[in-house]
């Protein structure tokens, strides 16, 4: 089941369950995807342009939150963390710093990175290989440690 597929029953039981806050969040979901799709590019909804939209929300909430965070705003931090937390459903598992760290020492071995130097060989390799799998964050800090850097 695709992802445009998966919302409109998601959206169905969350209006059946009166659920305003799920609601909302797939409500958002879809107008991203209806957005895309209305864009005129004739591009077409893959699975890796669904992961790309749904970071890109899941990132602007975990921006959000810390801003409403660092602002003394503990109510609107609580909302935005649980969109957060509704958007992961629609993600692939997320792998641990260690799962990253194995997959990442692995590049490291058939790239022959071993210094500094190595970072623009390493890191986007490392970054196409675990998109939608791991924050982008994470990997860097393990592409960082693995190298020395950090």
């Amino acid at each position: 089941m695709n992802l445009k597929d998966k919302i409109n029953e998601e959206l169905k039981s969350a209006m059946k369950s009166g659920d305003k806050l799920r609601l909302e969040t797939i409500r958002s979901i879809r107008a991203l995807i209806l957005e895309f799709e209305k864009s005129g590019t004739g591009k077409e909804l893959t699975p890796d342009a669904e992961i790309a939209m749904l970071n890109t929300a899941v990132k602007k909430r975990k921006e959000a939150m810390e801003q409403f965070l660092a602002n003394n705003r503990a109510e609107l931090a609580q909302k935005e963390e649980a969109e957060y937390k509704i958007l992961m459903e629609f993600l692939p598992p997320q792998l641990t710093e260690a799962e990253v760290a194995a997959e990442v020492k692995r590049l490291a071995g058939e790239l022959g990175a071993k210094s500094k130097e190595d970072f623009p060989k390493l890191m986007p390799a490392a970054m196409k290989a675990l998109k939608g799998k791991a924050d982008g964050k994470i990997v860097r800090s393990v592409v960082e440690k693995s190298l020395g850097i950090a």
